[in-house]
């Protein structure tokens, strides 16, 4: 039964007029109903065009595509730091650090390119390069980062840090780069995250991971010049070119006292204050729990691995100049290289080279 607002007519004529406006309301009604039904069936029709099947939207903004960075630098609200570590990180919110500068990414062969190279001869290495977030402290080496469509991030250096050319061992501006890293690592376990932290001159020969304890009460597993036997001794002389370091309140702690004594250390490295600071008592005082990497598997040339089989990083500490790292890491890779092959020839020799130039670097 249809029900009308309006009353009953009361004569023939008039009743056919209102019977009249009464069929014109449901033609118009009709007519209204179709071309709703006609507009919600294209925008079902468009949705579909171009979720699926890639129909170009008639409505765009003009495509911008990525050039020569491996990702676009969208932030989506997050600023550049945030949004390159979540790109590079693993699901347990862990990186892998590297900082590089010009002197790093320039030459026949430069550092950069040795390091990357370690990754792709290693063993079980190449899937960590996607997880390996690029520092770059200047122009030159963030554009060659971007050439090699790595993850790259560009750190802004401190007024009066020259962050171009060679930071010789021990100058004031090897001194001041090491302390602008030190800042700049203590604002990533700020954002929740934990990290390989590695020096270029590292050479990753297997995947580190199976040799660091995965114990979350383990807050720094640091690697070291000379390794005394015990892994928990606090006589180990820490290197800071290559740890493992999680994000929690200690160990942020840590970092903020670390850096806080930047004034007070004129004519010592980073490294060196770190070093003070743990025969200090400070590790305890914290209530840190750090492990000391055996340089068996984390080795370098102050103290190389006595067992190829075994190690897993080489390291070029113990050497003053970049030109003598080159060196004997070139020599590092060859023997690498060697090894591997002899694994399936037995008359190859696994004799390792001498780390010479490096030993030389301090002649001069």
């Amino acid at each position: 039964m249809l029900c009308f607002s309006s009353p009953i007519p009361s004569s023939p004529e008039t009743g056919w007029r209102s019977l009249g406006k009464h069929m014109e309301f449901f033609k118009d009604r009709r007519t209204h109903i179709t071309i709703t039904v006609c507009l919600l069936s294209f925008c079902l029709l468009y949705v579909f065009l171009t979720s699926y099947i890639g129909f170009t939207p008639l409505f765009s903004l003009p495509y911008q595509p990525c050039t020569l960075s491996k990702k676009c630098n969208v932030t989506d609200n997050k600023d550049a730091l945030e949004a390159a570590l979540s790109e590079v990180s693993m699901g347990n919110k862990t990186v892998i650090i590297a900082i590089v500068n010009k002197a790093y990414v320039e030459g026949d062969k430069p550092m950069l390119d040795l390091f990357l190279d370690s990754f792709w001869l290693g063993e079980d290495t190449r899937k960590l390069v996607d997880h390996l977030l690029l520092v770059a402290v200047d122009e030159t080496s963030f554009e060659r980062c971007k050439f090699l469509r790595l993850y790259c991030y560009r750190l802004q250096m401190d007024d009066g840090v020259d962050a171009n050319g060679e930071k010789v061992y021990m100058s004031d501006s090897f001194i001041k780069m090491m302390w602008r890293r030190t800042l700049f690592l203590g604002e990533v376990l700020k954002r929740d995250y934990s990290f390989i932290f590695t020096d270029t001159d590292v050479m990753w020969l297997r995947n580190p991971f199976p040799m660091l304890s995965q114990n979350e009460r383990i807050d720094l597993q640091i690697s070291t010049d000379n390794f005394n036997g015990d892994e928990w001794s606090e006589d180990n002389p820490i290197n800071t070119g290559f740890y493992f370091i999680r994000s929690n309140n200690k160990t942020i702690s840590l970092f903020d006292a670390w850096y806080a004594m930047k004034s007070n250390a004129v004519g010592l490295k980073e490294q060196d204050v770190l070093l003070n600071m743990m025969h200090e008592g400070v590790f305890k005082e914290l209530g840190l729990t750090v492990r000391f990497l055996d340089t068996n598997y984390f080795s370098g040339f102050c103290e190389d691995s006595e067992d190829f089989k075994a190690v897993r990083t080489v390291h070029a500490n113990c050497c003053r100049t970049i030109d003598a790292k080159l060196t004997d890491l070139m020599a590092v890779i060859h023997d690498w290289e060697r090894f591997k092959r002899a694994s399936t020839n037995e008359s190859i020799s696994t004799a390792r080279s001498s780390h010479v130039a490096c030993s030389d670097s301090w002649k001069s």
